[in-house]
């Protein structure tokens, strides 16, 4: 890992960091142990607006409540944490559990009752992540078994030959027609690099290392190297440099998969995607393969990802401060953060949703590892 520390700016980023994470733990994170948790049904809701009121629940997804299981495991140091995380991973099994043919919901309704029950593989991708991290934590037995229960799933119901996995699949298990999509298989990929972080799985192992290499085969713009969001060659395709910032950052801090074909194509993708997709150190939100851009948003994640990719390339220390200064700046203010920014830099949309702070908690936990 590049020495980040070593930097002649080190005191100013030690300082703003400081800042930045001290905002993280005493604003953001106490939102959604307040006003931001439908105690009724022990589930985070989905968004709060700019004065901290719940926006009227339409749905609850079973994403959201993972993410924020993972956000208060990674956060046991704060007061209350520990017992949060308890409830949500409860309520995980309570209210999106599918106990007539396995598996976890996508949704239910405001009043708790199942809303979309689509078996959705970027659900399943989180459920996996969020419990490697609960278990390593609490090492419970329950834990461990829905751990599990959830990689033998993703194994037996969503994947295909090719080493690729369907994103969508009807509440039975049966065929939706989806194909495989780029997010989800990234956040798979995220999801078994941090099971294998807890413990040694050939299976978990060997299913990583057969995703990247099909990754590589479908999915990467053999021209400037970028992950595309649809397989090559589908119609209407594009890539988002957010996504080439965080496949970059999985692939590089990984012993498994550094020097792998998929790894030297994302190395090469984020020189691309710095240089067409990030304006004023903001980075936007879609293009297309030759650079064009689609749309010029400026999401958070995007942003996050971003910083905490430069963490790891090489004689980056002055951008990491720069990034940081645009995020403190930018997106974070005195009562939670900006989700996006438009074109010219202003506030396009001011709500806060509950799925957000994973990014920023992934984010600064990679920034306190190079710091």
């Amino acid at each position: 890992m590049p020495d980040v520390s070593s930097s002649a700016n080190q005191p100013e980023l030690t300082a703003v960091f400081t800042a930045v994470q001290q905002h993280f733990s005493q604003t953001i994170v106490p939102l959604w142990q307040g006003p931001g948790w439908n105690a009724e049904l022990a589930l985070p809701f989905e968004a709060l607006d700019p004065g901290h009121c719940p926006l009227p629940p339409q749905r609850y997804r079973a994403m959201a409540c993972a993410r924020q299981l993972y956000l208060f495991s990674s956060r046991f140091e704060q007061p209350g944490a520990r017992e949060h995380a308890a409830a949500l991973f409860r309520s995980l099994q309570r209210h999106f559990h599918d106990a007539e043919h396995g598996g976890w919901f996508y949704s239910i309704d405001a009043q708790g009752k199942p809303l979309d029950r689509r078996k959705d593989l970027y659900t399943h991708a989180f459920i996996i992540f969020a419990c490697a991290h609960y278990w390593a934590k609490v090492r419970e037995p329950l834990a461990e078994s829905v751990h599990n229960a959830a990689l033998s799933v993703v194994a037996e119901r969503f994947s295909s030959n090719d080493g690729l996995y369907e994103a969508s699949l009807a509440q039975d298990w049966s065929s939706l027609d989806s194909g495989p999509l780029q997010n989800p298989l990234m956040h798979l990929a995220e999801a078994f690099l941090a099971t294998l972080a807890v413990r040694e799985d050939a299976r978990v192992e060997a299913a990583l290392q057969a995703l990247a290499s099909a990754m590589q085969a479908r999915f990467i713009d053999p021209e400037h190297g970028v992950m595309l969001e649809k397989p090559r060659g589908a119609v209407d395709n594009w890539f988002e440099p957010g996504h080439q910032f965080e496949w970059f950052y999985l692939l590089e801090s990984s012993d498994l998969l550094k020097g792998s074909a998929l790894h030297q194509s994302l190395s090469r993708a984020f020189t691309y995607a710095e240089q067409c997709g990030v304006d004023n150190h903001r980075v936007l939100a879609m293009l297309d393969s030759d650079g064009t851009v689609r749309n010029a948003t400026q999401r958070i994640w995007a942003q996050a990802e971003y910083l905490r990719a430069l963490t790891l390339r090489a004689d980056s220390q002055g951008q990491v401060l720069q990034q940081l200064r645009t995020l403190q700046q930018h997106f974070l203010h005195g009562g939670g953060w900006y989700e996006c920014l438009d074109a010219k830099g202003a506030v396009s949309r001011s709500d806060m949703p509950s799925t957000t702070p994973y990014h920023l908690a992934t984010c600064y936990i990679g920034l306190e590892a190079a710091l």
